[in-house]
């Protein structure tokens, strides 16, 4: 039977999230986007008497977080109501001048940041010693840092002026790739499909191989025949980093990249080099694979294909909510009991509709409710995982906002992907510790050996890539597709191994990644993960010690650099033995998942 996808004004209200945290009308959200308008037209008035006195510039900062709040809140509930359906037009269209007004924000504040730096010490330690900047002190304190690296008031607002345009590769890429490019249709059992970048994966977990290498070669037929402009909107891409880089004083755009989280170069070096080492266990694995499949050779298209067949079990939404809950116990009462209340009370956007935004994600803002888009299906594993990992999120975002200044409750991207990471670990360790099926045991490690993979592995091969075409552009040499081919394809074959055999395409996946087009954060997610392995383990074991160090974690939202505040949580990422451990525990899956399988 085919399921029918509800139209949005068809969806229960008790399964939408309910945004009335934000604004509750749209009329009301048009009345603050005013109110917005009128903030830039005044966010000059404080540059006159700035540095004067110590009130003076206490109410410039003051009007100045009440801007950046109301940016916020403005920007989450346009974005929000676009998810639900993105062929709402009137949605798009609030979108779309919240982005213009933004943009404009964005360089009526230019000034500031340099007005700041060009303040007196002094004046800047007497601010800090007042207790009437208590709310502004971590933000002073870590702007301060930028000093070397700000320029002029007017130069300043010309780099402001042309942030938008410098997203021309990055939509170049992603309007070339996901609009005009046409992959075709497929032919399977059921009959043809259309083949796109959503359904790429789709055909690449299919037990049939004929149809796999059929979808696999027939997509990256156009990215070949594509290839220069991909490679040049790419090179441009790196060439901005250069550039902004270079204007900024800094000694590379990776340095640029990981200076405001105050990351240390090391710790990047650290992960690259740290699971270089462990690579033989992927190869262990990939040799797993391919006798698993009972494969002559191994291909590109034969790896994400499950190893162990779906286990199909119907959870409804509120099951699966109940299970996760159980699983995070160890956290304690207050936060299950404010997660169960989010996940059930109006946090999240449940179930998939027509045009609806795919996918999953956690939308936490100081004032509003960590709001969370899913598409859940009752018969999906993953979807399960999915409400652990995004539930993770959102209250990471309830502990920053509630235990910190908004100026500095913001989280970084390093640090985000620790408190979801760590909720997937132990849902995983609950369903495995409860099930009695050996075959439900072998999927859920056999899930868990994929994640990490694509967490760990996958990310630190790109990580590897980045580094290497962005070293090649600050050398001077030239970016073509045929040096992006050679850098991606030695990686391709150190990280798969020697029982991979490559396609002449194979190496064209460096082109299609729009991660690079944000330079320099995937290493996070390899690290995050690291991180939430690290920090479970301990809370698993039901030591009290651990548990709270984790929720200060949480609180501590931004007050503290990551490194900082990961390591009074239990963890040193300024090490590689988080790093080590979590390689090891891939290793250890790897044997395990291969015991079940050959005992069968």
């Amino acid at each position: 039977m085919t399921k029918i996808i509800p139209e949005r004004s068809d969806v229960p209200a008790e399964h939408r999230w309910n945004l009335a945290s934000l604004f509750s009308t749209d009329s009301e959200w048009e009345k603050e986007l005013v109110v917005f308008n009128t903030m830039i037209h005044d966010a000059e008035k404080g540059k006159i008497s700035l540095g004067t006195d110590r009130q003076a510039f206490l109410k410039t900062l003051k009007d100045f977080e009440q801007y950046l709040i109301l940016e916020e809140r403005l920007g989450y509930y346009a974005d929000l109501r676009v998810t639900e359906n993105e062929g709402d037009s009137v949605a798009r269209g609030m979108f779309e001048r919240y982005v213009n007004l933004s943009t404009q924000g964005q360089a009526a504040w230019s000034w500031l940041s340099p007005a700041i730096q060009m303040l007196d010490d002094n004046f800047i330690d007497s601010c800090l010693k007042d207790s009437s900047f208590e709310d502004y002190r971590v933000f002073l304190s870590k702007l301060r840092r930028f000093k070397p690296h700000v320029l002029s008031d007017a130069e300043e607002r010309l780099l402001a002026l042309q942030s938008e345009p410098a997203q021309t590769p990055k939509d170049a890429f992603s309007v070339l790739t996901n609009v005009d490019f046409d992959f075709g249709t497929i032919e399977t059992p059921e009959g043809p499909k259309p083949l796109t970048q959503s359904t790429f994966a789709y055909f690449m977990r299919l037990p049939d191989r004929s149809v796999r290498r059929k979808a696999y070669l027939q997509f990256y037929a156009s990215f070949e025949a594509h290839r220069h402009t991909l490679a040049t909107l790419y090179a441009g891409s790196v060439k901005l980093d250069k550039y902004i880089a270079k204007v900024r004083k800094y000694p590379s755009a990776r340095a640029m990249a990981l200076f405001p989280d105050n990351v240390p170069e090391a710790v990047y070096d650290n992960l690259v080099s740290t699971v270089n080492r462990n690579i033989p266990a992927l190869h262990r694995y990939y040799a797993l694979r391919k006798e698993v499949l009972g494969l002559d050779s191994l291909r590109h298209y034969d790896v994400y294909v499950p190893l162990v067949k779906e286990i199909k079990i119907e959870r409804s939404y509120e099951q699966a909510v109940d299970i996760v809950i159980e699983a995070l116990k160890p956290l304690g009462e207050e936060y299950v009991n404010t997660l169960r209340g989010g996940l059930l009370g109006g946090w999240v956007d449940r179930y998939e509709n027509k045009g609806k935004r795919s996918g999953a994600f956690s939308a936490g803002s100081f004032l509003g409710n960590p709001y969370i888009l899913m598409n859940y299906k009752d018969d999906v594993l993953d979807d399960l995982f999915t409400i652990a990992h995004e539930g993770g999120h959102s209250m990471h975002s309830w502990y920053s906002a509630r235990n910190n200044p908004f100026m500095c409750y913001g989280y970084t991207i390093f640090e985000a992907e620790v408190a979801s990471t760590f909720n997937e670990q132990l849902v995983f360790s609950y369903l495995y510790e409860n099930s009695k099926d050996e075959r439900e045991k072998a999927y859920l490690l056999a899930n868990r050996i994929d994640n990490t993979l694509g967490t760990l592995f996958r990310q630190t091969m790109f990580a590897e890539f980045e580094e290497r075409v962005h070293e090649i552009a600050e050398s001077g040499e030239a970016i073509t597709v045929d040096v992006l081919r050679k850098e991606y394809r030695g990686l391709l074959e150190k990280y798969f191994g020697p029982e991979m055999v490559f396609e002449n395409v194979s190496d064209l996946e460096g082109l299609r990644i729009p991660h690079f087009y944000n330079a320099f954060y995937v290493y996070k997610y390899a690290t995050g993960l690291s991180a939430g392995i690290a920090l479970s383990e301990g809370v698993l074991k039901g030591r009290e010690k651990e548990r709270d160090a984790y929720l200060n974690f949480l609180r501590s939202g931004g007050s503290r650099f990551p490194i900082e505040s990961l390591e009074l949580a239990g963890v040193d990422m300024s090490t590689p033995e988080p790093i080590e451990a979590a390689c090891k525990r891939f290793a250890k899956d790897v044997e395990a998942l291969s015991a079940i399988l050959k005992a069968k």
